[in-house]
């Protein structure tokens, strides 16, 4: 089986740090096998400070224990860079949110999968799969 590279959006992130058990099993096998390469943006990092910041109530957590857990797990940290904001100025307006197309910049640049919960990002690329998780 080949090796993969994955870039997980936030809620696959928080899920996968949190409750993996509502990962479907084949995704959690996959960020488990030390074959593959799981990588976590910083900028989903950046997401959870001002999530956290405007007291929402499912981000009870702070970003520095998100961190230290992802990179604690063995997933690798991916920078934002300043030339990862340059595709931005061409990705089409399927999502407004900037963390969402900031993520699908990475997966393309990179290439990696982009593992997500929401549907419209699977507009931008074939990278991009959509899970649901369990409740």
């Amino acid at each position: 089986m080949a090796a993969h590279i994955y870039l997980l959006d936030t809620n696959i992130l928080l899920a996968a740090l949190l409750a993996p058990e509502r990962l479907p099993p084949e995704v959690a096998a996959s960020l488990s096998d030390s074959s593959n390469t799981v990588y976590f943006s910083s900028a989903s990092i950046w997401e959870v400070a001002i999530k956290r910041s405007l007291k929402r109530e499912d981000f009870d957590f702070s970003p520095e224990d998100i961190h230290q857990l992802a990179l604690g797990t063995g997933f690798s940290e991916l920078l934002v860079k300043g030339e990862d904001c340059y595709p931005l100025v061409d990705l089409p307006w399927h999502h407004r949110d900037p963390f969402d197309r900031m993520l699908i910049a990475q997966a393309q640049s990179l290439p990696a999968y982009l593992l997500t919960t929401d549907g419209l990002l699977s507009q931008y690329s074939e990278l991009v799969i959509h899970l649901t998780l369990k409740s």
